[in-house]
C-alpha cells in the first residue's frame, strides 16, 4: 500500500506566504544570484543551481523579522532562484549575436541592444512559466521523479526551523571569494603562470619524398609547448567542488587534449610557416604586441582548436539527445496528457493544489504567440519578404518551446537543474530553425539573427521551466501554495529580465577595455569571457545560414566526439567544453574536483552514515556557492570600474605565482575542513 503524501504544512493551515518582504528579498536575490551566474557561465561555460544559496540567504534575511515562517521562506527561495535560470538562458545565447558579428558592441551597448536582449529574456521567461503551470500538477506528484535537488532544498528549509541555516558560512565564503578577486585585480596575487618550452628544430625522419629536382627533404618542425597553471579562482574551485571529481576530470581532459596534444602538435608542424614573423610586432585591439611562441600557440588554439571543439560539442549534443530519446518521448507524451488534465482540473479547491486559473494561462499563451511573432518580425526589420519566416519562427518557438519545457522539467525531476542539458536542447532547436530559415529564403545576417533569437527564447524558456518545476516541488513538499509561487516567479522573471542586460553589458564592455589595456582578446567569446555555448550557437548559425562554417575542422571535431562515444566517455560534451575553455579555467575546476575527492575519501574512511554525509555535502555546497558568488560579484565591480575608466593600480608588478599556490592550498583546506566539521554525531537526525 502506497503511503499518502502529506506536506509539512497542511492545506488547512493558513500562514502568511505572499508577503511584500518575502517578495522583495526574493527579487534582490534573483538579481544578485542571476548576475553571479552570468559571470560564472560566461567564464566557465556552466552555471550552478541557485536554489541552495537562495534558500539559505532567504532564511537568514527573513529571520530578521520575528513573525516570519517557512512558507514565506519558500516563496523567497522560489523568486530568488529564478534569476539564475534567466541568466543561464541569456548567457548561452545572447553573446552569440556579438560572437557571430550580427550585433556590434556598440549596438549591444545601445538602448536598442538593451530592449532586444530584454525582450528575448522576457518572452522566454513568461512562456516558460505559462507552460510549467500547465504541467505542474502531474510532474510534482509523479512518484517516479525523485527531484533530488528539491529534496535537498526542502531539507535545508526544515533544518532552518531549528535555527541551523548555515548562512554564516555562505557569507564567510562570499567574503573570502571576493577578497581573493580583489587582491588579484590589484595584482597583489598573480592569477596565473605560463612559460613556453621551445622545441628543437628538426626534420621528421622518413617524411622526405622524391629525388633530384623534385626531391622534398622532409617536414620541418619547430614551435614549443606552452605550459600553464590553474587560474587562481575561488569560483572555479567552487564549481569543481560542486560537480565532483569525475565530471571535473572529464572537463580537465578536454583541456589536456587541447593544450597537451592539439596546440603543441599543430605548432610543431606549422612553426616553419610562422618563423618569419617571430619577433615582429603587431597591433591587437589597439595595443602593440610582440609575436612570440606563446602568441602563436594562443592563435592556433583560438582559430583551429576551438572550431574542432565546436564540432565535438555539436556531436555531443546530438548524442546526449539520442541517449535521452526515451525521456524525450515520455516528456512529450506527458506534456500532451497534462494539457488535457489541466483543462479539466479546475475543481481542485485545496490551497496546496491551486494553480493560476487555466483560462488565464491559455489566454496568456495565445497573446505570447502573437508577441513572439512580432518580436521576430521586428528582429528581421518588419520587411514583407520576412513575414512568412517570422510566422514560422514564432510557430517553431511555441511548439518546440512547449515540448522542451516539458522535457526540461522531466529531466530536472530525474537529475536536478544543475545537470539539466539546456544547451543541448537549444542546439537541436537552433539547427531546426536554421534549416527552416534557409528553406524559406531568410539567409545572411537576417537569417542568423532570427535563428539566434529563436534559440534564445527557447533556451530561457527551458531553463525557467526546469528551475520553476524544481521550486514547485519544494513547495509541494513544504505545503506552499502553487499559484502564489507562480505569481512570484512571474514578477521575478520580469524584474530579472529587465536588469540582466546590465551585468552582461558591464562584463562585455569592461573586458573589452581591459583587453585593450593588457593586450588579449576581449569581450564575449574572448580569452576571459569564453561563452562556449554561445560561441557554438554563433558558429552553427553562421555555418548553416551564413555559409561561413569551416567544415573540415568541424568534421574533425565530430569524428573526435564519436571516438569519445565509442570508448564510453561519460560526458563527451563536458570534454569538448573543456577543449573550448582556457587551460587555466579547466585546471582550476579540476583542482576543485580534487578537493571534493579528498572530502569523499575522508568520509569513506571515517565511515560516516547517510545523515552525516548529507550534512557534510550541504555545508560544502554552501561554501562552494559562497566562493562563486563572492568572486562573481567582485568581478562585476571591477568590470564596472574598467567600463567607467577608473584606474586600478598595479600594486605588485610581477607578483610570484608561488604565493597564489599557498592561497589555493588554504582555500582547499577550508573546503575540506569546514564541511567535515559539520558531520555531527552518528545518531543525530
Amino acid at each position: 500500500m502506497i503511503k499518502e503524501f502529506k506536506p509539512l504544512i497542511s492545506a488547512d493551515t493558513s500562514l502568511k506566504e505572499f508577503t511584500l518582504r518575502a517578495l522583495l528579498i526574493g527579487l534582490v536575490l534573483a538579481v544578485v544570484l542571476g548576475a553571479a551566474n552570468a559571470y560564472l557561465g560566461l567564464k566557465a561555460g556552466m552555471t550552478i543551481a541557485a536554489t541552495y544559496p537562495a534558500a539559505v540567504l532567504g532564511m537568514a534575511l527573513l529571520r530578521l523579522f520575528k513573525d516570519s515562517n517557512i512558507l514565506e521562506e519558500n516563496l523567497t527561495r522560489t523568486v530568488g532562484s529564478i534569476g539564475e535560470s534567466i541568466a543561464a538562458g541569456a548567457i548561452f545565447t545572447i553573446p552569440g549575436f556579438l560572437i557571430a558579428g550580427v550585433w556590434s558592441p556598440e549596438l549591444f551597448a545601445s538602448f536598442e541592444g538593451y530592449w532586444k536582449s530584454t525582450v528575448i529574456m522576457l518572452a522566454g521567461g513568461i512562456v516558460g512559466i505559462l507552460f510549467v503551470t500547465l504541467l505542474r500538477r502531474v510532474m510534482v506528484e509523479d512518484p517516479e521523479l525523485p527531484f533530488p535537488e528539491s529534496i535537498a532544498a526542502s531539507e535545508i528549509h526544515k533544518a532552518g526551523r531549528s535555527g541551523a541555516t548555515g548562512a554564516k558560512y555562505l557569507f564567510y565564503a562570499m567574503g573570502i571569494g571576493g577578497l581573493v578577486e580583489f587582491l588579484k585585480n590589484f595584482h597583489i596575487l598573480a592569477e596565473k603562470w605560463e612559460t613556453l618550452v621551445i622545441f628543437a628544430k628538426k626534420i621528421i625522419p622518413g617524411t622526405g619524398i622524391g629525388t633530384g629536382a623534385a626531391k622534398f627533404s622532409g617536414v620541418e618542425t619547430g614551435g614549443g609547448f606552452l605550459l600553464k597553471s590553474p587560474s587562481l579562482s575561488p569560483a572555479f574551485f567552487g564549481v569543481g567542488y560542486i560537480i565532483g571529481p569525475r565530471l571535473a576530470a572529464l572537463n580537465f581532459a578536454g583541456g589536456v587534449l587541447a593544450w597537451g596534444l592539439f596546440v603543441p602538435l599543430l605548432y610543431l608542424l606549422l612553426a616553419p610557416g610562422y618563423a618569419d614573423i617571430i619577433g615582429t610586432t603587431m597591433i591587437v585591439q589597439g595595443k602593440e604586441m610582440l609575436i612570440d611562441g606563446a602568441f602563436i600557440s594562443k592563435s592556433i588554439f583560438g582559430n583551429i582548436v576551438k572550431p574542432i571543439a565546436i564540432g565535438g560539442m555539436l556531436m555531443s549534443a546530438a548524442y546526449t539527445l539520442w541517449g535521452m530519446r526515451k525521456s524525450l518521448s515520455t516528456g512529450i507524451k506527458r506534456s500532451i496528457n497534462d494539457v488535457k488534465k489541466a483543462a479539466t482540473s479546475g475543481k481542485s479547491i485545496k490551497r496546496t493544489e491551486k494553480d493560476i486559473n487555466i483560462k488565464i494561462i491559455f489566454v496568456g499563451i495565445i497573446l505570447m504567440s502573437f508577441v513572439i511573432f512580432i518580436v521576430y518580425w521586428w528582429f528581421m526589420g518588419f520587411s514583407k519578404e520576412n513575414l512568412v519566416p517570422a510566422i514560422v519562427a514564432g510557430l517553431v518557438m511555441m511548439i518546440m518551446g512547449f515540448f522542451f519545457a516539458a522535457v526540461s522539467g522531466y529531466l530536472v525531476g530525474l537529475i536536478g537543474s544543475s545537470n539539466n542539458p539546456i544547451s543541448g536542447l537549444t542546439i537541436s532547436v537552433l539547427v531546426i530553425a536554421a534549416i527552416l530559415m534557409v528553406l524559406l529564403g531568410a539567409k545572411g545576417t537576417t537569417g542568423v539573427i532570427v535563428v539566434l533569437a529563436v534559440a534564445g527564447v527557447i533556451c530561457v524558456s527551458s531553463a525557467v521551466a526546469g528551475e520553476m518545476l524544481q521550486d514547485l516541488k519544494v513547495g509541494h513538499i513544504l505545503g506552499g501554495t502553487p499559484w502564489k509561487m507562480e505569481v512570484g516567479d512571474f514578477i521575478g522573471v520580469i524584474i530579472s529580465a529587465l536588469v540582466m542586460w546590465v551585468p552582461l553589458f558591464i562584463l562585455n564592455a569592461g573586458d573589452l577595455k581591459m583587453a585593450a589595456e593588457k593586450g588579449y582578446q576581449g569581450g564575449f567569446g574572448g580569452d576571459v569571457l569564453a561563452a562556449p555555448q554561445a560561441g557554438l550557437m554563433a558558429k552553427l548559425s553562421l555555418g548553416i545560414v551564413g555559409g561561413e562554417m569551416v567544415w573540415p575542422l568541424l568534421i574533425v571535431g565530430i569524428v573526435m566526439a564519436i571516438g569519445f562515444v565509442l570508448v564510453k566517455v561519460k560526458s563527451p560534451m563536458l570534454v569538448c567544453v573543456g577543449m573550448y575553455l582556457s587551460f587555466g579555467t579547466v585546471a582550476a575546476i579540476f583542482v576543485g574536483g580534487i578537493i571534493r575527492w579528498v572530502v569523499d575519501i575522508i568520509i569513506e574512511k571515517r565511515k560516516f552514515n547517510h545523515n552525516q554525509k548529507s550534512r557534510i555535502e550541504n555545508r560544502g555546497i554552501l561554501i562552494a556557492a559562497g566562493l562563486i558568488a563572492g568572486e562573481a560579484l567582485m568581478g562585476l565591480l571591477f568590470a564596472a570600474l574598467a567600463f567607467f575608466e577608473v584606474h586600478v593600480p598595479d600594486l605588485w608588478p610581477g607578483s610570484p605565482y608561488l604565493i597564489s599556490i599557498f592561497v589555493i592550498v588554504a582555500l582547499g583546506y577550508l573546503l575540506v575542513k569546514l564541511p567535515l566539521n559539520n558531520a555531527g554525531n552518528a545518531d543525530q537526525e
